[in-house]
């Protein structure tokens, strides 16, 4: 085994890989979900994958984007809490199903659900853009 523990610097390593991920959001951007329904979700996923550089960034852009205090306080508890629309928690439970995978999870019944809120291209951006903070996650993940 090395002796070299370092983490790889992955932006230095695979420069073209971070362009590609930048481009990725860069047209999930032109979707309309609403900019602090995807705060939520990235900070929900970060929450869940215990990235701790993740939570203070997500954490940090959305009180930026006037996300209140209390919403971000609570949203380790969301289903046990009134702050959260219905539309929010629909994504909430998706994010945690995409973020959690257990092969018990009916995603047809998920995705009824969602489509009381959303149209079928903003399910496909949901679903990208969960995909992508869980990539994100694990690629900080790395560096621990």
């Amino acid at each position: 085994m090395s002796s070299n523990t370092q983490p790889v610097n992955l932006l230095q390593s695979i420069p073209q890989v971070f362009e590609s991920l930048t481009q990725v959001h860069v047209a999930l951007d032109n979707h309309d979900l609403a900019p602090s329904l995807k705060h939520l979700i990235h900070l929900r996923a970060s929450q869940i994958n215990q990235c701790g550089f993740c939570v203070k960034m997500h954490t940090r852009e959305a009180r930026e984007a006037n996300e209140s205090n209390q919403r971000l306080d609570r949203l380790i508890v969301w289903r046990h809490v009134s702050d959260f629309s219905a539309a929010e928690c629909a994504a909430l439970v998706w994010t945690e199903a995409l973020t959690v995978l257990d092969e018990k999870t009916d995603y047809a019944r998920l995705r009824g659900d969602l489509r009381d809120h959303f149209n079928d291209a903003q399910i496909g951006a949901l679903t990208a853009e969960i995909g992508m903070i869980n990539l994100w996650n694990r690629l900080q993940m790395s560096r621990h």
